[in-house]
């Protein structure tokens, strides 16, 4: 048998159909909760590159069995899982799981109680759900991407982490544990589709409100959160660069104080947008004196808004990140730690990562064993 999780998902069984980008993603989450996770993988890796194999991070915590879902014995023996899981993820794109024959209906005909959990960047629906995309793609067509960039710039959002994980695997995690919830509650399992176009759209929400104010324009570099002098990113002295958030006049006074600009009238009038770009100028130059390791002695702590722009690795040893242990190596690979905390359930380690297929046997005789618990009768 499977050691014990520890976590608030312990107990929660977890069918992953292998995949790339927000389904192992979601997959991992809930893992790292403490929910038994298996992917179902391929029998060889995929040709396409994408298979990172020992250093697929995503896959840690979960157990790996190795099915040919092109044979009927393969398609067999994960229906036979699907009897014992309550949820199921996969991340294939529309029509695919219907034509192995684990459609949601065959699947839920199995299991009435089981959370189906679809990842497409399209949706199931739409004129555009069965053509090829990317994270890029998405969030473009979704309008997260337009403020993504100064004027004169091309648009260009963090990778994979506004659409894939945001917009995707964050969505797509949600729906599985409301879901979940409403299967304890009633024994009615459901189809969860979760589209990285709507999750990535509903991400613009704070957008859509300043927009709706009047403090969010069309174009970029005039608005609230893309124009500012007093919000913005800017390069030091040996490279490096800082980010500056001074949103709120008390915070902006302290930044003005740090600066030596307290007395200067040109920094009078923080939201004249006309101003904006003088202003910018004249930060980008007093920054540009000091090299960052300066900058944060003088500005790291105090109300100003203010961080250093790091890579994971230096993020990885900064004070505060190496207090509260976010970052760890395990094997030698940097991964970050399992998030968020819990009080009265803590999880436990977050597991290593599994070789292809080598849980299969335990498996197969551990979820075989297994029995779902009548949730719907009061336990008292």
């Amino acid at each position: 048998m499977t050691a014990t999780k520890r976590g608030p998902l312990a107990g929660l069984k977890v069918l992953e159909i292998a995949g790339i980008g927000p389904g192992p993603f979601c997959g991992m989450l809930l893992a790292d909760l403490g929910a038994d996770v298996v992917v179902v993988d391929r029998i060889e890796a995929a040709a396409d590159g994408l298979d990172l194999g020992d250093t697929q991070i995503a896959n840690r915590g979960k157990r790996s069995i190795a099915v040919d879902l092109k044979s009927a014995d393969g398609v067999g023996t994960v229906l036979g899982l699907v009897e014992h899981c309550d949820v199921l993820i996969e991340g294939m794109r529309p029509g695919v799981m219907e034509r192995l024959g684990l459609a949601p209906d065959v699947c839920l005909a199995r299991n009435p109680r089981l959370v189906y959990g679809r990842m497409t960047g399209w949706g199931q629906t739409g004129p555009l759900a069965h053509a090829a995309g990317h994270d890029l793609n998405y969030v473009a067509l979704s309008g997260a991407l337009w403020y993504a960039g100064q004027p004169g710039t091309a648009p260009l959002p963090p990778p994979s982490l506004v659409g894939d994980i945001g917009g995707g695997a964050m969505y797509l995690a949600v729906g599985i544990l409301a879901g979940v919830m409403h299967a304890r509650a009633t024994g009615e399992g459901q189809v969860i589709d979760a589209a990285i176009v709507d999750g990535s759209a509903h991400m613009t929400t704070l957008l859509l409100a300043l927009q709706a104010s009047g403090q969010m324009t069309p174009e970029r570099g005039e608005s609230l959160l893309d124009g500012p002098h007093w919000y913005n990113t800017y390069r030091c002295a040996d490279g490096g660069y800082i980010s500056v958030g001074s949103l709120e006049p008390k915070f902006y006074a302290q930044l003005l104080d740090k600066l030596g600009l307290s007395d200067d009238p040109a920094f009078a009038k923080p939201y004249d947008r006309r101003a904006w770009p003088a202003l910018r100028q004249r930060l980008t130059e007093r920054f540009a004196t000091r090299t960052r390791e300066e900058w944060c002695a003088l500005l790291e702590g105090t109300d100003v808004c203010f961080a250093p722009v790091l890579s994971p690795d230096e993020a990885a040893a900064h004070p505060h990140m190496r207090q509260r242990e976010i970052y760890t190596r395990e094997d030698g690979v940097l991964q970050a730690s399992p998030a968020p905390r819990f009080s009265a359930t803590p999880p436990g380690p977050p597991g290593g990562i599994p070789h292809r297929g080598q849980h299969t046997e335990a498996v197969l005789r551990d979820w075989a064993r297994s029995s779902h618990p009548d949730t719907t009768k009061d336990p008292r």
